[in-house]
């Protein structure tokens, strides 16, 4: 199918931000009063889910909130550059080439999303939603498709957690799964996406190609 819209999260699926999560996770979390998570535990925890992760290290879900900012603000100040994946940026270009509409929806600040997209794939971004709930996207999601004029049957949301999943699917869009983010690719594939993407340079099949 070719769409007329495609939705990106960012973190995890345009940018790599999976290893800046690790290296500071053990510092939030003392700073938040929850269990830290051990290196043993990493792909345990990327199997599980974002509320499965809240509940083994006992973050209750009011914290939610504040343990995001601590993050966001985190990130802005990482002394370590936070790149995209490889690949993206000419997944990208071609989409927009073939007249794709794009647009962004994500947890993260707008500061971040300019930072981690670079100037040139910010230009392109028909309508930004930045600062979601991590379990809230499907309001961000229907914001888009108000201002975009896009009917969700012919839109698609690309994103690398089960909430991205469960977004979609509250709003009656497509949901499209990359496999190299945070989630682990069978926790994905069990709510059965409406494409899988297991390289960047498969995102152009959006274009119907």
């Amino acid at each position: 199918m070719r769409y007329d819209l495609a939705i990106f999260d960012i973190d995890g699926t345009l940018a790599d931000t999976f290893p800046f999560f690790i290296a500071v996770q053990a510092e939030v979390a003392r700073r938040h009063g929850y269990a830290a998570i051990r290196e043993d535990e990493v792909e345990l925890m990327r199997r599980l889910g974002p509320r499965g992760v809240m509940r083994h290290v006992g973050m209750p879900t009011w914290k939610l909130p504040f343990v995001l900012r601590s993050f966001k603000r985190l990130m802005r100040t990482h002394a370590v550059p936070i790149a995209r994946f490889e690949g993206i940026d000419d997944a990208l270009d071609a989409l927009h080439g073939h007249g794709l509409r794009l647009a962004v929806v994500t947890s993260n600040s707008r500061e971040n999303a300019d930072h981690l997209l670079g100037a040139a794939h910010c230009a392109r971004m028909r309508h930004f939603e930045c600062g979601a709930s991590m379990f809230g996207k499907h309001r961000r999601l229907r914001r888009v498709l108000r201002a975009t004029g896009v009917p969700a049957s012919r839109a698609i949301y690309v994103g690398d957690q089960i909430p991205d999943a469960e977004a979609a699917r509250a709003v009656g869009m497509d949901f499209g799964a990359v496999s190299w983010g945070y989630a682990a690719r069978e926790s994905l594939l069990a709510l059965q996406p409406a494409l899988v993407f297991d390289a960047p340079q498969d995102l152009r099949r959006l274009a119907g190609g």
